[in-house]
């Protein structure tokens, strides 16, 4: 059986606010190296009073470039988050898997976006 591994996004990012993308990234590379080894994690939001898409976008959104949907379900348990932040994480969550699945269409998406916005100037 996987060692369990449990890390508070708290002491990691070291303010109950988890706002930037560079804490989430340090946060994605505790999980990443855990799974890689095979290992169950479990992330603890005790203490985080605020968080935006782009810190959830790295800490867990990326994962899903670098692992199965089965894996990181079966892997990684997320605790002491509160139900906004939730519902923030599933949307950060869907997109990731969409993305992934599919990232010549997003990056498509976005030219198309700033093409046009270069049109209304």
């Amino acid at each position: 059986m996987s060692q369990n591994v449990s890390i508070s996004i708290f002491e990691i990012v070291g303010s109950p606010l988890c706002v930037a993308s560079d804490d989430g990234q340090k946060v994605y590379d505790r999980i990443a190296v855990a799974l890689k080894n095979g290992r169950s994690v479990t992330a603890s939001f005790l203490n985080v009073t605020g968080m935006t898409s782009a810190f959830l976008n790295a800490a867990i959104g990326q994962l899903y470039g670098s692992f199965s949907e089965a894996q990181i379900r079966s892997l990684l348990k997320v605790q002491d988050m509160q139900p906004d932040d939730m519902a923030l994480l599933k949307r950060v969550v869907e997109t990731a898997k969409q993305y992934f699945k599919d990232p010549e269409r997003f990056l498509q998406a976005e030219r198309e976006v700033l093409e046009g916005d270069s049109d209304e100037e």
